[in-house]
């Protein structure tokens, strides 16, 4: 298993105070490994990224609520979601990976939607899920029974070959890392394009994530900007941000968090944008107005 970098070990605040209520919309937790087994073939694990050491980085930026999104490393075993949305309180939420729903029963999933999981996410090949056409059909099918968002994960080299997997898609459909869009392409880039278009839809929602990945340029990762202004343009009432934390498979050292919301704080340009992405929106995605 390749070794990748570990999270940041000393985040800083955000220099500004984010109002009351903001969400991290895409957050993982791992370990300790002994109480949390790891799958075989997992691409990657970081025991030490707990519930507890993601709820402290939130306290010290001035985040109230999140989102659980679980991690290949686990599969469809999701207790450690579980275990961190009973720890977390009713002010977060999880996101499942959507193998479980074509390898777990009905019981096993109205616990985790008890539990506070709201979507289901559907992660680049490579790290090692994948689903036939047809179980891709039937997971979609449940997803729209239970209610939830579907959320999907881009290649390295963009969402653009994914295409036709969710496109037509008529539930909320949440993308993660700004579609990993070349920020170097500018306004000419189709998968820019792309998101622009199906943000105009209304029920597809991007991520503001992985910041840190996509510049080409390093931080403070001005060259991100234009893009994620261009996203926040298209449809500011459907644009959420995620820390990402711990920043699995990095092979860069890892960003500290409160830079990266120093960062949104420039994508937004005002406080009432701000607002929209940390707080409003999140909760209308993710239900924590139910």
């Amino acid at each position: 298993m390749t070794q990748y970098q570990h999270f940041h070990t000393h985040p800083t605040a955000p220099a500004y105070r984010l109002p009351p209520g903001s969400c991290d919309s895409q957050f993982h937790v791992f370990g300790p490994a002994d109480r949390y087994p790891v799958r075989p073939g997992a691409a990657y694990e970081m025991p030490s990224a707990t519930i507890e050491t993601a709820l402290a980085l939130h306290r010290l930026l001035g985040i109230e609520r999140g989102v659980i999104v679980q991690a290949t490393t686990y599969g469809a075993d999701h207790q450690v979601v579980l275990d961190g949305l009973a720890v977390a309180g009713p002010s977060y939420r999880g996101c499942a990976n959507a193998v479980v729903l074509a390898e777990r029963d009905d019981a096993y999933i109205q616990k985790l939607h008890d539990a506070g999981v709201r979507g289901a996410r559907f992660t680049r090949q490579g790290l090692g899920i994948s689903m036939e056409p047809a179980v891709f059909d039937r997971t979609i099918a449940r997803i729209r029974e239970l209610g939830w968002y579907a959320k999907f994960q881009p290649e390295p080299d963009g969402m653009m070959a994914q295409m036709e997997q969710f496109e037509a898609l008529d539930i909320p459909v949440l993308l993660d890392h700004m579609g990993r869009a070349d920020p170097g392409a500018g306004a000419s880039d189709p998968t820019r394009r792309k998101l622009e278009a199906l943000l105009a839809r209304g029920n597809f929602w991007v991520m503001l994530s992985l910041t840190e990945k996509l510049s080409r340029t390093g931080e403070p990762w001005d060259d991100v900007i234009p893009l994620a202004q261009a996203l926040i343009a298209a449809n500011p009432d459907r644009v959420v941000w995620g820390s990402d934390w711990p920043h699995p498979v990095s092979v860069k050292a890892t960003p500290d968090e409160g830079r990266l919301l120093d960062q949104l704080a420039r994508y937004a340009g005002n406080d009432a944008t701000l607002r929209k992405i940390l707080v409003d929106n999140p909760a209308r995605l993710f239900g924590f107005d139910e």
